[in-house]
């Protein structure tokens, strides 16, 4: 049977994600400082930093719950890129970005306090990038969205307009990849079908 999921994020993106897949959870942020993990590889950074933020609230469950933590970096040309910030940096970011081609990885972990178990993973999806002008940068920037967001734009919002295309899983860019979850949840032993039954 499935455990209660309990989501240590704050994002808004995620908690739509898992709503639009029917998934029931609740919300419990780790507030853990990210700037504890520095590693140059955005692949080990993502898991490792997930990982560190689930099992922080894993932690502080006193009930059987499947924890999942997850963070997203944006890699471009060797560079690993957070949140901006400031306005001048997120604008500068764009301007290396436009017309150029990221890879957004976002790291996925589960821990099962029922279990013992942890599990880790990473999405990757490329972005390609248009070439908005300096004016639709400021405006953008001047919007707030790409302040709070990794890689500094978000695909499901203002940012859309900003992004020609993508290779891979859209919701990894937003923040979750549903169906690298589904599979890490079967590795578990559980279903998240069982999520629906009424």
């Amino acid at each position: 049977m499935l455990p209660p999921i309990v989501l240590a994020s704050q994002s808004t993106a995620r908690r739509q994600l898992l709503e639009a897949a029917g998934i029931p959870y609740r919300v419990q942020p780790s507030y853990f400082d990210e700037d504890q993990i520095q590693l140059s590889d955005p692949a080990q950074l993502v898991q490792k930093l997930a990982l560190a933020k689930a099992e922080v609230v894993a932690a502080q469950q006193r009930d059987p719950a499947l924890v999942l933590g997850a963070d997203s970096v944006l890699y471009l040309q060797g560079e690993i890129l957070g949140k901006p910030a400031d306005a001048a940096e997120a604008e500068r970011r764009w301007r290396q970005m436009r017309g150029q081609v990221g890879e957004l990885f976002t790291g996925h972990a589960l821990v099962d306090t029922i279990q013992g178990r942890r599990l880790t993973h990473y999405g990757l999806t490329r972005v390609f990038f248009a070439k908005p002008s300096d004016e639709e940068i400021r405006a953008y920037v001047a919007t707030g969205e790409p302040l709070v967001c990794a890689g500094c734009f978000a695909i499901d919002g203002r940012g859309s307009l900003f992004v020609e295309r993508i290779e891979g899983c859209h919701g990894n860019v937003i923040g979750l990849s549903l169906p690298l979850l589904r599979r890490m949840v079967q590795e578990l032993g559980y279903s998240l079908t069982e999520a629906w039954d009424p």
